[in-house]
């Protein structure tokens, strides 16, 4: 019988150049992005701390539509963990995304390297940071 699957370890370098060289690829059944700029501070957060990004699912199918109308044909298809790749993609790899109301927006994190243990790191940037 042959695998049906497999698990990979991946850096989050790794995810980023797959983003960066368009090898990741978002379904059409999939949702829009719908996290808060606190959702991807927090996820940045966790990743400065050394946790994991969690499991994500990656398809390989060759014939799934994708959101822009295209095949997918040699792409990784995000089946799950699409919100977390996303907000990696706009915080740290500075791209821009479309939200749920299908706007194209940048969520920029700041870090303080200055901060304390009881004070935040990280915070969603906005005009008064």
């Amino acid at each position: 019988m042959s695998e049906k699957y497999s698990v990979h370890d991946y850096t989050v370098e790794q995810i980023l150049n797959f983003i960066k060289s368009n090898e990741i690829a978002i379904p059409e059944i999939q949702r829009p992005f719908v996290w808060k700029g606190k959702q991807v501070r927090d996820l940045v957060d966790s990743l400065y701390k050394g946790y994991s990004t969690g499991y994500l699912i990656i398809s390989k199918s060759p014939d799934l539509k994708l959101k822009d109308g295209s095949l997918s044909v040699g792409k990784k298809i995000m089946i799950d963990g699409q919100q977390r790749v996303t907000a990696m993609m706009t915080a740290l790899s500075g791209l821009e995304v479309f939200n749920a109301d299908f706007e194209k927006k940048h969520i920029a994190i700041a870090y303080n390297p200055f901060a304390k243990n009881d004070e935040e790191c990280f915070a969603v940037q906005d005009n008064a940071m």
